[in-house]
C-alpha cells in the first residue's frame, strides 16, 4: 500500500461542502488520480483516526486553456473523494 499522505492530498472547503459537513458528516478531499475507494478509506482512517462509512469518488477533467500565443494546453485532471464518517466522528479543521 502507498503511504496515506500520497493518496489524500488536500481537504477541499466550500459553502456546499460546509453544509455537507454539518448535515451529513461528509468531507471532500482531493486525492491521487490512481487511488481507488479502498485505498482512500484506509488513508483517511489512518491520517485522521476516524471511522469511514462510505466513499464516493468523482473525476474532473482538465479544462482547455490558451496562452497568449496560439498554443493550447489544459489544466490537470482532478479526482475528488466525498468521505462520509460515522456519526459522532469529526475531522478537526485548523
Amino acid at each position: 500500500m502507498k503511504p496515506a499522505y500520497t493518496i489524500v492530498n488536500t481537504l477541499i472547503m466550500s459553502e456546499k461542502i460546509s453544509r455537507d459537513i454539518e448535515k451529513a458528516n461528509r468531507y471532500c478531499f482531493k486525492v491521487a488520480p490512481a487511488a481507488n475507494k479502498q485505498e482512500i478509506k484506509q488513508a483517511v482512517e489512518q491520517l485522521f483516526k476516524v471511522h469511514v462509512v462510505k466513499v464516493n469518488t468523482l473525476r474532473r477533467k482538465g479544462k482547455p486553456k490558451r496562452e497568449r500565443t496560439a498554443s493550447y494546453g489544459h489544466t490537470a485532471l482532478q479526482k475528488r473523494a466525498l468521505v462520509t464518517l460515522r456519526a459522532g466522528d469529526k475531522i478537526e479543521i485548523v
